[in-house]
C-alpha cells in the first residue's frame, strides 16, 4: 500500500493468533529507512504472487519481441535483397546508355569517316585540275614567249640594213 507520501510499509509480517493462518499485515505506513525487520516467508509469499501476476505478460513479452526481432530480420534480409535488385537495374540502366552513346558515337564516327572520303576525292580532284591549269598557263607562257621571238625576229628581219659598199 502506499501512503500520501508515497512510502509503502511492507515492515511487519505478524501470525494472526484469533484467525490460525499467516497473514502478512502491513502496519502503518513508515519511510523505507525505518523498516528493519521483515518476515521471509511475508516476502517469499509477496515475491512468488508478484512473478505469478506478471511472470505470463513477460513471458508473452518475450516471445512477441522475439517474433518482432525475427520478422525484422526477414524485412532486413528483403530489404537487402531489393536494394541489390535496384542496384542491378541502375547498372543495367547505366549499361543501356553506355550502349546508346555509343550507337551515337559510331553514326557520328561513319559520318566523319564519309566526310573525309569526299573531302580527299574533292582535293584529288583539286590537284588534278590544279596541275592541268598550271600545265596550260606553263604552255601559255612559253608561247607567248615563242610569239615575242617570232615577232622580235620579223622586226629584225624588217629593219632597213644598210647595203654593203662594194
Amino acid at each position: 500500500m502506499e501512503s500520501e507520501a508515497g512510502d509503502v510499509d511492507l515492515s511487519s509480517n505478524e501470525h494472526s493468533p484469533e484467525k490460525g493462518t499467516d497473514v502478512c499485515v502491513v502496519s502503518e505506513p513508515q519511510p523505507l529507512e525505518d523498516i528493519v525487520l521483515v518476515n521471509q516467508e511475508c516476502v517469499e509469499k509477496l515475491s512468488e504472487g508478484l512473478i505469478s501476476h506478471y511472470l505470463p505478460d513477460l513471458q508473452r513479452s518475450r516471445d512477441t519481441l522475439q517474433e518482432l526481432t525475427q520478422n525484422q530480420d526477414v524485412l532486413l534480409d528483403t530489404l537487402d535483397q531489393e536494394i541489390t535488385k535496384f542496384r542491378e537495374c541502375n547498372s543495367m540502366i547505366h549499361l543501356n546508355t553506355l550502349f546508346t552513346e555509343a550507337k551515337v558515337y559510331h553514326s557520328k564516327l561513319v559520318n566523319i569517316r564519309r566526310e573525309m572520303i569526299s573531302l580527299h576525292d574533292r582535293t584529288s580532284k583539286l590537284k588534278k585540275r590544279s596541275l592541268k591549269l598550271q600545265q596550260q598557263k606553263q604552255k601559255e607562257v612559253l608561247e607567248r614567249e615563242q610569239q615575242k621571238e617570232k615577232e622580235l625576229e620579223r622586226e629584225r628581219q624588217l629593219t632597213a640594213k644598210p647595203a654593203k659598199r662594194t
